[in-house]
């Protein structure tokens, strides 16, 4: 336990303390180069099969370019740093000085000799790195915002809405979604934690079609020999939203309603007949088969939109219905060579675009239009 281990020195900062909901929140300054003293960064990656972290990797470039303005110094560096901070920072109250909702007093942060930290940053990694770095003699102070949390969730929370505006890869919030409770989300956001979610499921099951070969942030797998995790999640977004989707009677009307365990499963049977029907154009990369190829996941998506609206909604072989659906499909279908009916394609002309996307579902259509008439 934090009592029990030794502290070499405790920080004490002056700062105001507010609230924000049921969340404490503090603003002080402190010198930039301790804030690494104090504060870890945790990168997002894998322990098993456990996804820990939250932060990207370190961006060499941006941080050697704040080092060196630093280092030119004195220099005017404003930006907040944002930490969330445990149990272990105590926060003594100055009496007869509050005003409003704020309350001034002294913030507490114990530093440990065993190197373990008390805080986590939220936003900043890469200022506070250079921070770290920089070789100024100036003891320049930078402001910092730092809320409590203990909970990892909260952080990703903070994590994911702090870089909103920022170029936050799409991947890291793709994966980071899962594990982040969706009430306190925008809309645009919790539409995608399900599907996200869904994504995340399909590659870890070890008896999914698509075990270990989704593109994920936290791995270090080559891409191109991965499909795509944004074309896996927009196809399963657009079977939930879209009215007559293969997924939408799974759909909740409240947030924590939806049948989450019945979506897997009809993917799961629908890919699984899918690899079955195409088996050698389903082991083969996205370079090298469009139906791993991110146009082909979101056109097959289609299909079984238009599949499951013809199965018999008690069917006991989910899995079996599909592939006996679309078995007639085999030979027809121009993944890895050929030119595609109805749209006179060449295979690998099929391009990752809206076009590409519904030329592919056009012919996948007309075929399984022909198939059903036959």
């Amino acid at each position: 336990m934090a009592s029990k281990r030794a502290k070499s020195r405790v920080y004490k900062f002056a700062a105001i303390e507010f609230e924000q909901g049921l969340h404490k929140v503090y603003a002080f300054a402190m010198p930039g180069r301790e804030i690494a003293q104090i504060a870890e960064i945790t990168r997002i990656g894998k322990e098993g099969k456990k996804l820990v972290g939250f932060q990207r990797r370190e961006i060499q470039a941006h941080v050697r370019q704040i080092a060196e303005y630093l280092n030119k110094g004195p220099n005017l560096f404003p930006n907040a740093i944002i930490l969330a901070v445990g149990p272990a920072v105590k926060f003594q109250k100055v009496r007869g000085r509050e005003t409003g909702v704020a309350k001034p007093g002294y913030l507490h942060i114990p530093f440990y000799a065993d190197g373990e930290r008390v805080a986590w940053i939220v936003d900043g990694q890469q200022r506070s790195i250079a921070l770290s770095r920089s070789t100024t003699k100036d003891d320049l102070m930078v402001p910092v915002v730092a809320f409590v949390a203990n909970s990892l969730d909260v952080q990703r929370q903070q994590f994911i809405l702090v870089n909103r505006a920022k170029p936050l890869p799409g991947q890291l919030i793709n994966e980071l979604l899962p594990e982040t409770d969706d009430v306190f989300l925008p809309k645009d956001l919790a539409a995608n934690r399900i599907p996200s979610q869904l994504c995340a499921l399909l590659h870890t099951n070890s008896r999914s079609p698509f075990h270990n070969r989704i593109s994920r942030k936290s791995e270090t797998a080559p891409k191109r020999e991965l499909i795509n995790d944004t074309s896996v999640i927009t196809m399963i977004r657009e079977r939930i939203n879209h009215p007559n989707g293969a997924l939408a009677q799974y759909k909740g009307f409240k947030p924590g309603t939806s049948n989450v365990k019945g979506m897997y499963q009809a993917l799961d049977a629908y890919w699984s007949a899918v690899a079955e029907v195409f088996p050698q154009a389903w082991k083969l990369p996205p370079e090298r088969s469009r139906l791993t190829h991110s146009a082909g996941i979101r056109a097959m998506g289609a299909l079984m939109d238009r599949i499951s609206a013809r199965l018999n909604p008690d069917v006991k072989d989910l899995r079996g219905a599909y592939r006996r659906e679309l078995a007639p499909l085999a030979k027809s279908c121009c993944w890895t060579s050929g030119v595609w009916p109805y749209i006179e394609r060449e295979w690998n002309a099929i391009e990752q675009t809206s076009k590409g996307v519904n030329e592919l579902t056009r012919a996948l259509t007309s075929l399984y239009t022909d198939a059903i008439r036959a």
